[in-house]
C-alpha cells in the first residue's frame, strides 16, 4: 500500500499562508484522514442481505472494491 503524503510544495504553502504550526496541524490531518481511508477501503465487506423483503434502491450504493 502507498503511503499518501502532502508534497512538499504543499506543506510549505500551508505554513506560509496559515502559520507554521497550524500548517503542519493541518497537513498531518490531511495525512491522517487519508490512511484512514485507505485503512477503510482496505477492510470494506458486500454485504449480502440474507432475509428477503423490500429493496430500497436509493439506499443501496455500489462502489468498486
Amino acid at each position: 500500500m502507498t503511503k499518501r503524503t502532502l508534497s512538499e510544495n504543499s506543506r510549505k504553502a500551508l505554513m506560509i499562508n496559515i502559520g507554521e504550526s497550524a500548517g503542519r496541524e493541518v497537513a498531518d490531518l490531511i495525512a491522517q484522514m487519508a490512511a484512514e481511508i485507505d485503512e477503510l477501503k482496505r477492510t470494506k465487506v458486500s454485504v449480502t442481505r440474507i432475509v428477503p423483503g423490500p429493496v430500497d434502491r436509493s439506499a443501496m450504493v455500489e462502489e468498486p472494491v
